[in-house]
């Protein structure tokens, strides 16, 4: 049988709830459901459908005839079609909450746990506060343009960017000058993403590096167009012809990449494709938070999971005995062990492991610690957790990038291990986005 023809009849639905992605949840005169871009709980719009499945519709908002008391105006003119951020339209208060709140009803759903106490969200700036992303790159030729920009909502397409006001402001001020230049390549057909990261400020250059996919081999033009580009704005450019091991400085000769830690005399080295945490200012704070849980002593020995570069492990390193990080990157292991000789700390041990791998036999799983950190990517650290001797630990500190994740692994620590889970929070990691980083104490029961 034919499939039925999308209705795409604006209609007026009341918005009852939030989804975990940012949009507003309503019910259709047949008591299905329907996601709604764009509309906030608490609020009736006009909408309009654009997918169905079976469980429910997906739809966008036309118009809003009777607003939530904590819409606001966006602050970017590209809000509703790139797809950087959905929560520019919820005042900056309400997103935390909504946040909190997804965090909440993961715990009951999924965990079939709660905190003993819910600590205070964790936040920083709500602008200006992305120092790594991707811009993605399409030459339109009907547009006889190029666009540079992150995804649009429908990820078939690459918002054309005039402004951004979430990335640090000398990302948001070469948009335009990058999509100029990348017009004017030869490659520009060819090239189709560019990675920035920044550090902190050097001699030769400003700490930003910005990375060029480029899938052709770039004529003498091209590389004399990026190289003046990145003298001008004193940002490394780094060219990438293949996979991640292909890229390499175009200027500076050698830039050095780096962030202090100042609280911790700490700094941190790093390559261009390597992962940092995206909010540096919360970073900072969510380090000072993790070591207060953890109440790390001089003598203790700390276990470190996926540590990456070091991030927590070294700041431990000046508070603890001995710290020991395991990473599944050999890479960022062989680069975290650089980072503890830079700082002086002979007592941050490193080893690379693939963690959703058996370990059991491994030397560091069989040596005794004190705390436990974990910092898993979002499918959680579930394998891992089911491996290791978790009765020699006297805390356990779980910083979550997924609340699902999450909410699982803590099910099985307080459900199957007999843990307690004391508190748990959000932290604000991205705002005026719907993605949610959490932090969450076990203690023995």
């Amino acid at each position: 049988m034919a499939r039925k023809r999308l209705d795409q009849t604006p209609f007026q639905v009341d918005i009852l709830d939030f989804t975990h992605d940012g949009r507003g949840v309503g019910r259709l005169p047949d008591g299905k459901a329907v996601f709604v871009t764009g509309a906030l709980p608490g609020e009736q719009v006009v909408a309009q459908r654009f997918a169905r499945s079976r469980s429910f519709d997906e739809a966008r908002t036309l118009k809003v005839l009777r607003a939530s008391e904590h819409r606001i105006t966006p602050r970017c003119r590209h809000f509703g079609t790139c797809g950087g951020c959905v929560l520019q339209h919820l005042d900056a208060e309400q997103q935390i909450l909504a946040k909190a709140r997804v965090l909440r009803e993961n715990f009951e759903r999924i965990g079939h746990v709660t905190p003993k106490r819910w600590m205070a969200p964790i936040v920083d700036r709500a602008w200006g506060y992305r120092r790594k992303g991707r811009f993605s790159v399409k030459r339109v030729d009907k547009k006889d343009a190029t666009l540079v920009g992150f995804r649009e909502r429908d990820p078939r397409f690459v918002a054309d960017l005039q402004e951004c006001h979430t990335v640090i402001e000398p990302i948001a001020a070469i948009i335009r000058p990058l999509s100029a230049l990348i017009d004017s390549m030869d490659a520009r057909a060819t090239l189709p993403q560019v990675e920035f990261i920044a550090g902190d400020p050097r001699p030769d250059f400003d700490g930003i590096a910005l990375v060029f996919r480029h899938l052709q081999p770039l004529s003498e033009s091209d590389t004399a167009k990026l190289l003046a580009f990145g003298e001008a704005h004193r940002m490394a450019i780094f060219l990438q012809p293949g996979g991640n091991d292909s890229v390499h400085a175009l200027w500076p000769e050698a830039p050095a990449l780096s962030f202090r830690l100042s609280d911790w005399d700490v700094e941190l080295k790093f390559r261009p494709l390597d992962f940092i945490q995206v909010n540096a200012g919360l970073n900072e704070t969510m380090i000072a938070r993790t070591l207060e849980l953890l109440d790390v002593q001089p003598d203790d020995r700390v276990l470190d999971l996926f540590c990456g570069l070091g991030n927590f492990t070294l700041p431990l390193a000046r508070r603890v005995r001995e710290v020991v990080g395991v990473e599944g990157e050999a890479g960022l292991v062989a680069r975290a062990r650089e980072n503890a000789v830079h700082n002086g700390l002979a007592n941050a041990k490193f080893h690379a492991a693939d963690l959703t791998q058996d370990q059991r036999g491994t030397a560091w799983m069989r040596q005794g610690f004190d705390k436990l950190l974990l910092d898993p990517p979002r499918s959680g650290a579930i394998d891992v957790l089911r491996q290791l001797p978790l009765e020699q630990f006297g805390r356990i500190v779980y910083v979550s990038c997924h609340p699902a994740s999450l909410a699982r692994d803590a099910g099985y620590l307080v459900n199957e291990r007999g843990w307690t889970l004391s508190d748990a929070g959000v932290m604000d990691m991205f705002p005026q986005t719907a993605h949610v980083e959490s932090i969450a104490l076990f203690e023995k029961r």
